[in-house]
């Protein structure tokens, strides 16, 4: 114990015993176990004793860092209370654990002159702020404590740049599709208990086989042009989920593949910086391509409930000048799914048979000799080592005007200027590597020996991609006499014409 003990306490009243209140807080709790701020507290009720005065009251706020400009919850009540006249005294351990804010700092200070609160720390001493050179005492306690913890958020954010720049991983969560273990273990303190248990290492530059085959294939099924849906739904069945045991939802799964990671590029503070050390899952042309899928404007993200009959919001309304697409519903009497226009043209057509009837035409379509000939040419003069090489140079320039504006070597203007090059260079360079990687949807059912078999080993989303991509069916109104929904089904109603 300091000094402190001795300090003169010149404004505490005569009679009756001083009511304080304890403050303390740490910024970080790694164990849980509460061990700082239970040293503190124990410091500071010592010196509430020494002095004769009573303790009304505690206020903890564990594990939150005061220069962090997050709520601290008991702080404020603090504060809440001081203005009701709860105590007269403020007991810290040091006044960094009070303030390392300015603005905190003063509506304190003006607190306790209106309230004609005390402060006192077992480590700094008394804060008199009643007078000018207390106040000034306080302000220069409170400049040092903010230094600091500016001077140590440099050195983390430094440390973390420095790691990124060397393409290791930077702490935190395991990221899906890394982590394979060592055979070591490492001690861990389970939080809120104090327990010692031990815990895998795990490598962060090997893949995990299964994780990185399931980011693969999520990256193939969307330049095939499959869905998210799809793939969280493919995720569901192979029993996959994040590295924290969630399942994995639609926007996780969006994460997930456009992170630059999959393809082996480090990324600080939300930027590329260069390669990394760890193995990639997919080449930069296929995660480009990813990326720029998933980011085009046009595309449709949330398009409503998922379809779940072939045709759907895909075959047209062949009524007079109708230009709707038809939607399955489950209408009549025998409550059979049927395709109908939203504006009833026509009335209802059997969508089992309807369905039936097209992806017949595709398979027989697709197991012709000739069916190589609907396959899109590749991207011509292409030459995707060259891209990712230029890639690489224009990522690497862009670091070095950083470097260079940081060292004073280029004023704001060239350093704005340069880096808008950069990354209009860099955006051309990833729609050519994106251009290149895009798969024909067709890929994987041509060639193949069983088309059919193929085809049913295909996904909803998939199949109806290859619709898309090879036909347009547009369902006439049945010709007099022909019954829609069952009985004689007038196939001729159904026109067909293929796009490729």
């Amino acid at each position: 114990m300091t000094h402190t003990l001795m300090m003169k306490t010149s404004r505490t009243p005569k009679s009756g015993p001083t009511r304080a209140v304890i403050y303390v807080r740490i910024s970080q709790d790694r164990t849980g176990a509460h061990l700082g701020v239970d040293r503190q507290r124990e410091d500071c009720e010592a010196l509430a004793e020494s002095l004769g005065w009573e303790v009304v009251e505690v206020y903890i706020d564990n594990d939150l860092s005061a220069y962090s400009g997050k709520p601290r919850k008991d702080y404020r009540r603090m504060l809440a209370d001081l203005e009701l006249g709860t105590a007269t005294v403020v007991i810290s351990w040091h006044t960094d654990r009070l303030h390392r804010s300015p603005t905190e700092l003063e509506e304190y200070i003006d607190l306790s002159q209106r309230r004609g609160v005390d402060t006192h720390t077992c480590q700094a001493g008394e804060l008199d702020l009643s007078t000018s050179s207390g106040r000034m005492t306080a302000r220069i306690h409170g400049a040092v404590a903010r230094h600091e913890s500016e001077h140590k958020a440099e050195r983390v954010a430094r440390a973390r740049l420095q790691k990124a720049k060397a393409g290791k991983f930077g702490g935190g969560l395991r990221p899906f599709g890394w982590g394979v273990p060592t055979g070591e273990t490492r001690k861990k303190t389970v939080k809120g208990t104090g327990e010692e248990i031990d815990v895998a290492v795990l490598d962060m530059n090997k893949a995990v086989p299964e994780e990185a085959a399931a980011l693969e294939a999520g990256t193939d099924q969307i330049l095939a042009g499959g869905s998210i849906r799809g793939w969280v739904r493919w995720l569901a069945d192979k029993g996959l989920t994040s590295s924290t045991g969630k399942p994995i939802d639609h926007q996780a799964a969006r994460d997930l593949l456009m992170r630059p990671r999959n393809a082996g590029i480090a990324v600080y503070q939300g930027e590329e910086i260069g390669a990394g050390l760890w193995e990639p899952v997919v080449d930069e042309g296929r995660f480009r391509a990813v990326v720029a899928i998933l980011t085009n404007p046009s595309r449709v993200s949330t398009p409503g409930p998922t379809p779940k009959w072939f045709g759907s919001l895909i075959y047209l309304c062949g009524h007079q000048a109708c230009t709707k697409t038809v939607k399955c519903t489950r209408t009549g009497g025998g409550n059979q799914p049927s395709y109908r226009c939203p504006d009833q043209h026509g009335g209802g057509r059997n969508a089992e048979k309807v369905d039936t009837y097209i992806e017949d035409l595709l398979i027989e379509r697709l197991s012709r000799e000739d069916a190589g000939d609907l396959l899109q040419p590749a991207a011509d003069g292409v030459n995707v080592a060259a891209l990712q090489l230029e890639s690489e140079q224009i990522r690497r320039r862009m670091t070095e005007l950083a470097a260079m504006f940081g060292a004073g070597s280029i004023d704001m203007a060239q350093f704005t200027e340069g880096t808008d090059i950069a990354r209009a260079q860099l955006g051309g360079v990833a729609q050519q590597l994106a251009r290149a990687a895009v798969k024909d949807p067709l890929v994987g059912l041509v060639g193949v020996p069983d088309v059919r078999k193929a085809w049913e080993a295909l996904g909803l989303d998939r199949r109806r991609t290859v619709l898309r991509a090879l036909l347009q069916v547009t369902l006439r109104p049945p010709r007099p006499g022909r019954m829609p929904d069952g009985g004689y089904f007038d196939y001729e109603a159904i026109e067909t014409e293929w796009k490729r």
